[in-house]
């Protein structure tokens, strides 16, 4: 409670959290504006009886990012995950290029991938908006008479949304608090909790939920939690060991550290970039499939990419595991560890320091594995929930799963920006106003 009290006290702090909130606001204002051209009135009535029917898997995937804004077909209908998926090819196609890796670890590289990557944003939201006019056709929502005209407006009208999107989350990364693009996406989970609560309490009511049921799936909730921050913040401690060094006059070196490896040192991001990377597909294949004159082998696939599909739940398990592996060796490099550790007259006690990065490599190893496995059983836990308990889908998406990890994790990042931030104003008011004075004065 302190701690919350200190944060308005902090003007710094309070004028960032205030930003972040104003920014939040404004994007779940665009959330539930319907893009023009869309009959808004057909548009709830499809998706009301979708809903009635336990019938809108695809739509609920869709909105589970997004806080409802892709069944609203709204400007921000399509989020973060644009730019997200496109990060993921960007980063694929600096290791297939080694030139381009190179080029980027330049002075001014950074700022040209950035770009390449906005660029690239832009082609894939018009793939996608392109997709979201094929489905708003097949489910006749289209209030315009020249449809043409309808797929150039919705077109051009997704994509800036999603761009605007993007530009949102780098202004609570550079003026607010925490990462924005996470925070957008933590907005958009957070957006769909008070509809799943309603939803839950009127299945109770209907009898169609068992109320212990419901009380055991709370409790295995908490636990959850409890487990995923107890893993957050586990650490795998390397000694590191410096020698002394002599220059001039001065001694320096000597001194003990430790390289902390997290348990689960990819954190949220393979969740985020296994989801994302079956999007795009997924909203391909089943914009095409809802026509009733779709080919056979369309709709088939359209099943098999199911979100609450056994097939489906494999397959993002293969991705989780892929991406933790692949966004571990691209941020912590054994090569380059070993190499700085080398570089600065540092060895690791037991080892040869020319085993250096093969002692690294290892121990990642030995924590990706068992952390992608983690991260898998909880994205496939809505899954079990819904067909053990019987929950709505809505309900069993926020008890675990992607939705779980990512709030969580942004939670602990943010937090830890924010104690960062009291830690700093504190030790300003020490300089400032203690008792302390140079020896020069």
């Amino acid at each position: 409670m302190s701690t919350i009290g200190n944060i308005f006290k902090v003007g710094e702090l309070r004028s960032r959290i205030l930003f972040t909130f104003a920014v939040l606001a404004l994007y779940r204002l665009g959330c539930v504006l319907t893009i023009p051209g869309v009959d808004a009135v057909a548009l709830f009535e499809y998706f009301n009886t979708l809903s009635q029917q336990n019938n809108n898997a695809f739509a609920s995937y869709m909105d589970f990012f997004v806080g409802g804004a892709f069944s609203n077909f709204s400007v921000f209908m399509l989020g973060v995950m644009p730019y997200i998926s496109t990060q993921i090819i960007m980063q694929l196609v600096l290791i297939i290029f080694p030139s381009l890796k190179r080029m980027v670890m330049e002075e001014g590289g950074q700022q040209k991938m950035q770009m390449w990557t906005r660029v690239g944003t832009i082609f894939v939201c018009i793939i996608q908006s392109f997709a979201v006019t094929f489905y708003a056709k097949n489910i006749g929502v289209i209030s315009l008479n020249n449809e043409i005209a309808f797929k150039a407006l919705a077109i051009l009208t997704v994509t800036t949304g999603s761009m605007i999107t993007v530009w949102l989350g780098d202004q609570i990364t550079a003026r607010g608090i925490g990462n924005g693009i996470s925070i957008m996406i933590f907005a958009g989970i957070v957006a769909r909790m008070p509809s799943a609560v309603v939803e839950l309490a009127e299945s109770v009511r209907a009898g169609e939920l068992n109320i212990v049921f419901v009380i055991v799936a709370l409790l295995l909730f908490v636990g959850i939690v409890a487990v995923v921050v107890y893993e957050e913040s586990g650490e795998r401690k390397i000694p590191v060991h410096y020698a002394k060094r002599v220059v001039g006059r001065k001694m320096y070196g000597g001194q003990n550290t430790y390289i902390p490896f997290k348990v689960n040192p990819s954190n949220v991001i393979p969740l985020i970039f296994a989801s994302s990377f079956l999007t795009l597909p997924l909203q391909l294949i089943s914009s095409v499939a809802s026509n009733s004159g779709a080919a056979r082998w369309v709709q088939k696939l359209a099943v098999f990419l199911n979100p609450m599909g056994i097939w489906y739940n494999i397959l993002l398990v293969v991705l989780i595991i892929f991406f933790a592996y692949f966004y571990t060796q691209v941020t912590l490099n054994p090569t380059e560890i070993a190499k700085q550790i080398r570089e600065n007259g540092g060895s690791i006690p037991g080892v040869r320091t020319d085993k250096t990065e093969e002692y690294l490599q290892r121990i990642l190893n030995r924590l990706v594995l068992p952390g992608s496995l983690f991260l898998a059983a909880i994205a496939v836990l809505p899954t079990l929930i819904q067909k053990i308990f019987g929950f709505p889908q809505s309900v069993a998406m926020l008890m675990g799963g992607t939705s779980l990890i990512i709030m969580v994790g942004v939670d602990l990042d943010t937090m830890s920006q924010i104690e960062a931030l009291l830690r700093m104003h504190k030790q300003d008011g020490l300089m400032k106003k203690g008792r302390i004075r140079s020896r020069n004065l």
